[in-house]
């Protein structure tokens, strides 16, 4: 529902917009969450790092053993090749959430979290002129094979000097945009407000009898190797909680969540985490 007077792309007068729009914006491509983690690690104090590289915290003690966790990755892409000329070739990294989730790249910014820091790139769009009635012309669809990312770099030597190489993260730039007074829409906007529902959840809830872990897992698009590690270390658990938000337009880069959803994910939370029905 639009909320009359509200300016357009204006951030909800609620508690939890900040850390929902903050999270959003947060970039976790698999195998490469250790910057969003290290944030998570000062969001609540106590919580540690586990050798899966998951963020952990650990409430209360004792049995029963209750673990919620929410998955931090998401699929992206990788360098996979620096060109002569500068320009850059792609991998895909983790599972995709539909056969088609590589065309989202095509004419689109991307952001490279290179050595030097984040840089910003475009993806070239081949050209139809060129490409049609060839074999992976114009009337294929896109693939990530098909990107060519330029960064502004006219040769391979200045794009090692951005910090860039083979294996370099890359994602879709992340501009979350707030609409429809409550609805928030980003690349993965749904496991990212629900992992910021369980922060404000941590923070707030005591354990009942027994102790909650509390983990925001890596590698969730690859092996799970993040769940998996904290079963090994810190379980049996008796009860396992993964949490998700239902959300519109689900794996594209305008994957919307309401805001609403993530308040009451955040109440259901602190009553499972104090063991209350």
């Amino acid at each position: 529902m639009v909320v009359p007077g509200r300016a357009f792309g204006q951030v909800p007068a609620s508690p939890e917009a900040p850390i929902v729009m903050r999270f959003a914006a947060f970039t976790a491509i698999t195998g490469y969450e250790r910057a969003v983690v290290d944030t998570l690690l000062t969001l609540l104090p106590g919580a540690t790092r586990d050798r899966g590289g998951s963020a952990v915290l650990v409430l209360g003690s004792g049995t029963p053993r209750r673990l919620v966790a929410c998955p931090l990755d998401e699929p992206g892409w990788i360098v996979g090749g620096v060109q002569p000329d500068g320009y850059l070739t792609l991998r895909r990294i983790g599972r995709a959430p539909s056969p088609l989730f590589d065309q989202q790249l095509e004419g689109q910014r991307v952001t490279l979290f290179g050595r030097r820091g984040p840089v910003p790139g475009v993806v070239g769009v081949r050209s139809i002129h060129l490409a049609r009635g060839r074999s992976g012309g114009a009337d294929e669809p896109f693939t990530t094979d098909d990107a060519r990312v330029d960064v502004g770099a006219t040769s391979a030597r200045q794009a090692g000097e951005l910090g860039l190489g083979v294996l370099t993260p890359v994602s879709l730039t992340k501009r979350p945009q707030w609409y429809g007074g409550e609805l928030i829409a980003a690349p993965f906007a749904g496991r990212r407000a629900a992992c910021a529902a369980l922060v404000l959840a941590a923070r707030a809830a005591t354990p009942g009898a027994g102790s909650v872990t509390v983990a925001f897992v890596t590698e969730h698009n690859l092996s799970d190797r993040g769940l998996q590690t904290v079963r090994h270390t810190l379980g049996p658990f008796s009860d396992e909680w993964v949490v998700d938000l239902a959300v519109r337009h689900a794996g594209t880069p305008v994957e919307t969540v309401s805001l609403r959803e993530v308040i009451l994910l955040r109440q259901r939370m602190e009553q499972w985490i104090r063991g209350t029905p």
